[in-house]
């Protein structure tokens, strides 16, 4: 968004506010004074001194913070875009439908049941095309080697979660999906599964980012496999982003050949013949036997943006620095095409950063993805640097010869909605049993347009940094330009492997998610962990802006586990209860890595716990006084009037707070 529209006014008061203001101080410094009537010549001389002080507020309002919002803006710092949020959402088929397969094109829509708080729908649009199968996937049942297990339950349930390949994850086991349908399987089609697994897969060892940055790799190997009635034929992969089912995310199958496919009893589901396909495990190296909250076939990941199609923007008239103004904003970028009819054949033009270095007869233009904002260059000078070609009027088309052939546009925490939320389909489909369509978990992944505070903030380092990453701070800069992160610290001559050892060239990144809830939620995540892919996408990032010769990791930070004891006299005539909640919610706002610390801006990495701090902030509503505060530090306690050191690049997790509330036993004496 532009930086014009928060352009401040720092006196707010006008001709009428600044009269009155001096009327009501006139009994005060002259009570003699009793005539105010504006006939009166005294009067007069106030309104006269108001009307130049409202001369002289006028022209305060444009400076200064005015004159710095100016300069960010002509150096081209704009405010970050808003983020859209997503999910995975799953499509079936109605039973009976004479097809076994229905087709969701891509950029289906689906809308939520309830609208947002200004009574507007919130859309999501599928990111690919999905072929639905009309089977239902009604049976999960697990194979450790030895027996069948029926989890059939706690799939439908996805609560406690369960074992897919048993409690040992051994080579052999196989997590077998039965598919209930009462026409043939589809041949050669595509089945898409989704897994959620309870428990994700701890972050690896770090790898240092560039060329020499490997893949992650999977605990284990698996093979999927349909039951033919007499053995298990293998199936194609087509896409598994589960890394063994250790990661949320995608598998997708090439569904067996003709006559490939049979019903049967197997295992423990006895209750009816299924056709069945199962993930079996060929090699195992699981240091802690994989958990999955569930699976869901017919699924497809969805983000909350609609697509716009054929929207005309207006007509181009020869003029320089031609500006126009997309209907829906924000825009979710690169993923505008931009078609400008200078004939009567239309040519796309390219988004750029800038028209610096354009030759003149390159079709490019500089948008603006907050705003919706199109511009198109100016007349090029050998001075200015600035090139690029003015669209020709086209004389057949003066108010339509600019077409945004197709964009998407959305963004915003709204967008970060809960499961089972998202089940409004918008698109017509034959065979899609609507009212099933959902969201089986939450949105994530949606935040706002950054707010003016930040950006001015940020300005100055993104002025030092100059898209390089040299300093510490250049790094922590750009690191947060990647993604819903809120802290970066970089941290030079620090290497993950070697905790201690100064190593001459290495620097290490740690970052801390963002985390999606109100503020009293984001209290209880005490240890905000980046996933492997956020941690990819800031390795990558960086890995283009540093120096050849700097060796890179970016990892997540390392948490120091703290517990409290303490024993607080509560305040006469409060309530205990409501005490000793408050001050739960107050150590935990002081140590969480976000919003703790003296300053209240995030515990800082490896900062000591002070005692003094921590009595102070125990101090709350209701608490009179503390009797004594015992803090144990990874098993470690500590008295009284003693500070805690913490690991240097370590932040605070807070695992238990233990508060005993007592009288004061000599006012109860009293």
């Amino acid at each position: 968004m532009p930086l014009a529209s928060h352009f401040p006014v720092l006196d707010d008061r006008r001709f009428d506010d600044i009269v009155q203001e001096a009327r009501t101080r006139i009994p005060r410094y002259t009570p003699e004074w009793t005539d105010y009537n504006p006939g009166d010549c005294g009067f007069a001389l106030v309104e006269l001194f108001a009307w130049m002080t409202d001369l002289l507020g006028y022209r305060l309002n444009q400076l200064p913070k005015l004159t710095y919002l100016k300069f960010l803006q002509l150096v081209g710092i704009e405010l970050r875009a808003a983020q859209s949020a997503s999910t995975i959402l799953t499509f079936p088929v109605v039973q009976g439908f004479t097809d076994s397969i229905v087709t969701v094109p891509s950029r289906s829509q689906v809308a939520t049941a309830e609208p947002d708080e200004q009574g507007h729908p919130i859309v999501f649009e599928t990111e690919r095309t999905l072929t639905a199968l009309r089977a239902k996937l009604n049976s999960v049942q697990s194979y450790d080697s030895y027996s069948y297990t029926l989890l059939t339950g706690a799939n439908d349930a996805l609560e406690d979660g369960f074992a897919p390949f048993g409690p040992l994850a051994t080579t052999g086991s196989a997590l077998l999906l039965g598919f209930d349908d009462a026409g043939d399987f589809p041949v050669g089609a595509e089945l898409a599964l989704a897994f959620w697994p309870k428990r994700p897969l701890k972050d690896p060892p770090p790898s240092p980012c560039g060329g020499i940055a490997t893949a992650i790799p999977s605990p284990a190997k698996t093979a999927w496999e349909a039951w033919s009635g007499a053995e298990w034929r293998p199936l194609n992969t087509l896409l598994d982003e589960t890394l063994g089912f250790t990661r949320s995310g995608l598998v997708l199958l090439q569904t067996p050949g003709k006559g490939e496919a049979v019903k049967a009893k197997l295992g423990a589901a006895t209750d009816k013949p299924r056709y069945w396909i199962r993930a079996k495990l060929v090699k195992s190296a699981y240091q802690a036997p994989p958990f999955v909250l569930g699976v869901r076939a017919n699924a497809v990941r969805a983000s909350e943006e609609q697509t716009a199609v054929d929207e005309v923007l207006g007509g181009s008239d020869g003029s320089p620095d031609q500006l126009f103004t997309l209907a829906n904003a924000p825009v979710v970028p690169n993923s505008l095409v931009l078609e400008v009819f200078e004939s009567a054949q239309a040519e796309v033009w390219t988004a750029v950063e800038d028209f610096f270095g354009r030759g003149p007869d390159e079709a490019v233009y500089v948008p603006n993805w907050a705003t919706g904002e199109i511009r198109f260059p100016g007349v090029a000078t050998p001075s200015s640097g600035k090139g690029g070609r003015i669209p020709v009027a086209n004389l057949d088309r003066p108010t339509s010869s600019v077409v945004a052939r197709t964009y998407r546009f959305g963004g915003g925490t709204r967008g970060n909605v809960g499961a089972g939320t998202i089940t409004a389909s918008m698109t017509a489909i034959p065979g899609l049993d609507v009212a099933g369509v959902a969201n089986p978990f939450a949105a994530t992944g949606g935040s706002d347009e950054e707010d003016i505070e930040v950006a001015m903030e940020r300005a100055p380092r993104v002025l030092k940094a100059r898209d390089r990453a040299v300093t510490s701070g250049d790094f922590e800069l750009l690191a947060m330009e990647t993604g819903v992160i809120a802290r970066a610290k970089a941290l030079p001559l620090f290497h993950p492997d070697f905790p201690g050892i100064q190593v001459p060239g290495v620097v290490t990144v740690l970052v801390v998610p963002e985390i999606i809830g109100s503020e009293d939620e984001q209290l209880l995540v005490a240890a905000p962990r980046p996933v492997e892919s956020l941690l990819r996408t800031v390795c990558n990032y960086l890995d283009l802006r540093r120096l050849l010769t700097t060796e890179l990791y970016v990892v997540g930070p390392q948490y120091v586990p703290v517990s409290l004891r303490i024993e607080a006299v509560v305040t006469p005539g409060s309530d205990a209860a409501e005490a000793s909640n408050r001050l739960s919610m107050a150590m935990r706002r002081f140590f969480h890595p976000l919003y703790g610390g003296v300053d209240g801006k995030g515990w800082p990495f490896g900062g000591t716990i002070r005692y003094g701090d921590l009595y102070r902030a125990a101090l709350v509503d209701g608490v009179q006084r503390l009797s004594d505060i015992e803090i144990v530090r990874d098993g470690q306690p500590f008295g009284q009037c003693t500070d805690v050191p913490i690991d240097p690049a370590a932040l605070i997790e807070l695992v238990e707070v233990s508060v005993t509330m007592t009288e004061d036993v000599e006012e109860a004496g009293a």
